[in-house]
């Protein structure tokens, strides 16, 4: 006999599920979802939005081959004060933002919440200003409520 089969009988199920869970570990979703990784790394702590006050806006420069600068703020989380740069999307999207403003941000969409396209190290993007959604204020719909 050559190699060792699977266990298969009346009695076999206990090691079967055991030899299957072993092989799991080797799966990337799988460990990070036990392990609970995205709790304890993530500054959101597993949340899909989070807000927060901008301390500064910020550009960043975009990765080769493209240029430009990107335009970014600080942002300090409410829940646990730990502060990240989000991404302000859109054609003048940052003129609406000021510093001590309160914008709501999410994950920016990139591989494995990992940062997106050609902003290095930016892994949020900002959605709201103050309460009104960053796409309303641009089209003109609603106006930017004085804080």
């Amino acid at each position: 006999m050559a190699g060792k089969k699977a266990p298969y009988g009346l009695y076999a199920a206990r090691k079967l599920r055991l030899k299957r869970l072993k092989f799991r570990w080797s799966q990337r979703d799988f460990r990070v979802r036990m392990l609970k990784l995205k709790e304890k790394y993530n500054p959101l702590e597993g949340a899909p939005m989070a807000r927060g006050i901008v301390l500064e806006k910020v550009g960043v420069e975009a990765r080769q081959p493209n240029a430009g600068v990107r335009k970014c703020v600080r942002v300090q989380l409410v829940k646990n004060g730990k502060v990240v740069t989000a991404f302000v999307p859109y054609d003048g999207g940052l003129n609406f933002i000021d510093e001590h403003d309160e914008v709501l941000i999410v994950g920016i969409g990139g591989s494995r919440g990992k940062s997106m396209g050609d902003i290095p190290g930016v892994k949020f993007k900002v959605i709201a200003v103050n309460g009104v959604a960053l796409t309303e204020l641009l089209k003109g719909k609603k106006q930017k409520p004085l804080r």
